[in-house]
């Protein structure tokens, strides 16, 4: 048998941490198992659904890397398969039409609630008898699945265990709207069974659906696949995972500076795990990963732990990967890195001090972009007067430097001028740093310098140069 697994969003809102968890977890096993993951846009909502949704959910699956076998299918397009279903089971009576109206079924509700008892359908109430015997043809209707009364629904979820529900505690639910449209726990059966679904990965807030779409599974003859419900993800706090804790669109965390590897990662690890191994390559993932190793209690949300990871993956990528993903975020800054070095050379240089992309972008400028100023701050501190002769003399050794190396940069210009001024390193290294850079803060000055380029380096120091002789003018 092949393993066929599927991730069955609703376009109501955009693609979050969780749903994204639960596609990560079912595309994972597929994989695993060798077999193949299909996605489904469950879309039978038609009044909340929004094209702008579906557009998140492919584009969020698209930036994960969590690539389809089949789809996507649209629930919106197969009404005419869900009602031939319907149709199916009202001829062999394992369902019936139900004329009761929504005002009746309020009434009833309220007097079991008065009476303390359990609210609930039955289609034996005398009430609804009533209006069912008194219906003609053609008067509006529901159908309603006729559940069973006696036994119970068994299954053995993958994560959580043997579960029984006995049937008396499940009512004849509707599975086609007075509207005629299909509901949720019949149209996801049949999906399940068209497409050879053999696993359903999905949330533990499916749990009280599974026993009912059980019971359908085998009232339409169809093979029921094994289940596996995942327990919730929580915000650090112990809260349910909010806006504030990360529950925001997938694309967010791109917007917010995050690889993909990184948030896979982290997301595997949230419910997950394989002893003390925190890091995970998605070759790794995909061999080590199974159901049964997923965590039947909730997961705890945490952004400092996501910044560790996502640090890790800038620093230890391959650069082209990391280049590939930082030009958005260089587009978004407006930073062309055509005029200057080559990007893959700059984030080796830069990346590990970065745990965004956001800040690598913000922090690469200088190698392609000259600047008017400097930093307030770093220029007060480091470019004074005293500056001036290492400057003076580091600007006529990178003049007269052949090869520009950072091997040749750090022996030929900043070693010599300490030696040749006999003054500490930090006399020459931080006002070259200011100099070429604009700011205080930078890798290596040397390796920054090699990158920059020997003629980008000569016309910022003689720029610094000017800056001390305008402010030592002005003092």
């Amino acid at each position: 048998m092949t393993v066929k697994t599927r991730f069955a969003p609703s376009p109501t809102g955009y693609l979050h941490v969780g749903g994204a968890r639960t596609a990560l977890y079912s595309w994972l096993f597929a994989k695993n198992q060798g077999g193949e993951f299909v996605l489904r846009i469950e879309d039978t909502d038609l009044e909340r659904n929004s094209q702008e949704a579906v557009d998140a959910i492919l584009e969020g699956m698209k930036w994960l890397g969590l690539e389809w076998n089949e789809g996507p299918y649209f629930q919106s397009k197969r009404f005419d398969r869900y009602n031939e279903q319907v149709d199916k089971l009202l001829a062999e009576d394992k369902a019936y039409k139900c004329y009761a109206s929504k005002e009746l079924l309020d009434e009833i509700r309220e007097e079991q609630e008065a009476n303390k008892e359990m609210p609930r359908y039955d289609s034996n109430h005398p009430k609804i008898k009533a209006a069912n015997e008194a219906a003609k043809d053609g008067e509006p209707c529901v159908v309603r699945f006729r559940n069973p009364k006696e036994g119970s629904v068994v299954f053995d979820d993958q994560i959580r265990g043997r579960i029984e529900i006995s049937n008396d505690q499940m009512d004849d639910l509707i599975i086609r709207r007075t509207d005629g449209s299909p509901t949720y726990n019949f149209v996801v059966v049949v999906d399940d069974w068209d497409m050879g679904i053999t696993h359903v990965v999905r949330g533990e807030d499916h749990i009280n659906n599974t026993p009912r779409q059980i019971n359908i599974y085998e009232a339409l003859g169809a093979p029921v696949p094994t289940f596996a419900h995942c327990a919730m993800i929580l915000g650090d706090d112990g809260a349910k995972l909010s806006k504030r804790h990360g529950a925001v669109s997938v694309m967010q965390y791109r917007d917010e500076g995050y690889l993909p590897n990184a948030l896979n990662n982290y997301l595997i690890r949230l419910g997950w795990s394989h002893g003390d191994q925190e890091i995970f390559s998605q070759e790794e993932m995909i061999k080590l990963f199974s159901l049964d190793a997923i965590s039947k209690s909730a997961s705890a949300f945490n952004t400092e732990k996501l910044h560790w990871l996502n640090n890790h993956y800038i620093k230890t990528s391959d650069p082209a990967y990391v280049a590939e993903h930082l030009q958005w975020h260089l587009e978004n800054q407006n930073l062309s890195t055509e005029n200057g070095p080559a990007i893959t050379s700059v984030i080796t240089l830069v990346g590990e001090r970065c745990n965004t992309l956001v800040e690598l972008a913000e922090q690469i400028r200088y190698f392609y972009e000259d600047f008017s100023e400097f930093e307030a701050g770093a220029a007060k501190k480091h470019l004074r007067g005293v500056a001036k002769g290492p400057l003076e003399l580091a600007l006529a050794k990178v003049e007269a430097l052949e090869a520009w190396t950072t091997a040749n940069i750090k022996e030929g210009v900043i070693s010599a001028v300490c030696e040749e001024l006999e003054i500490g390193m930090g006399k020459i290294g931080m006002p070259l740093r200011v100099a070429v850079t604009g700011g205080g803060q930078s890798p290596s000055v040397d390796a920054v310098m090699e990158l920059i380029g020997k003629d980008r380096v000569v016309a910022r120091i003689k720029m610094a140069l000017a800056f001390i002789a305008e402010r030592e003018a002005n003092a």
